[in-house]
């Protein structure tokens, strides 16, 4: 469990956490594997949100997916991309999050990704949080904890007592 103290300190730029869905490079599931290509190479992205026609969240495609929908048994044919869609490779079932956010589960989904989507209660993406955003503000924290806050180890507290009261 993250400390109320922690947590607060964490969240004072919670603000700066999302990437509005805007500016967020994504592809719908029905555009040909392709165009995902093309959209991951001008971005520099290694993974971006895939939205249905009605613009919910439904997965993630990344690199590694169109390249080994590329790769036959003995040569790779950049031409099977033609022969795709974004549905057929996008990688389904994966974790969002929603406003307000819950720290703690944010940070475990972090270990794991470069970004993490934030949809609201219908699927819709408002945006994704980055882990870059998350270690400025956990950067922040470290840097203004013990400015802020009485930081003292638990058994020395108790040791103080038993010696002096």
């Amino acid at each position: 469990m993250i400390g109320n103290s922690v947590k607060q300190l964490i969240l004072e730029n919670e603000a700066d956490f999302l990437i509005p869905d805007e500016k967020v490079a994504h592809v719908m599931d029905i555009n040909p594997l392709n165009h995902a290509f093309l959209v991951l190479a001008n971005v520099r992205y290694s993974k971006i949100p895939v939205l249905n026609k009605q613009g919910q969240f439904v997965g993630l495609i990344g690199l590694s997916d169109i390249v080994n929908a590329m790769f036959d048994v003995t040569s790779i044919n950049a031409d099977k991309l033609n022969d795709y869609y974004v549905k057929d490779f996008m990688e389904t079932g994966v974790k969002t999050i929603q406003r307000p956010y819950d720290i703690e589960y944010l940070l475990h989904l972090m270990v794991d990704s470069a970004f993490v989507p934030v949809t609201n209660q219908d699927n819709y993406l408002e945006g994704i949080v980055t882990r870059r955003e998350i270690l400025k503000a956990v950067n922040h924290m470290a840097h203004s904890l013990e400015s802020q806050y009485d930081v003292e180890k638990k058994e020395l507290k108790e040791i103080s007592r038993q010696y002096f009261g």
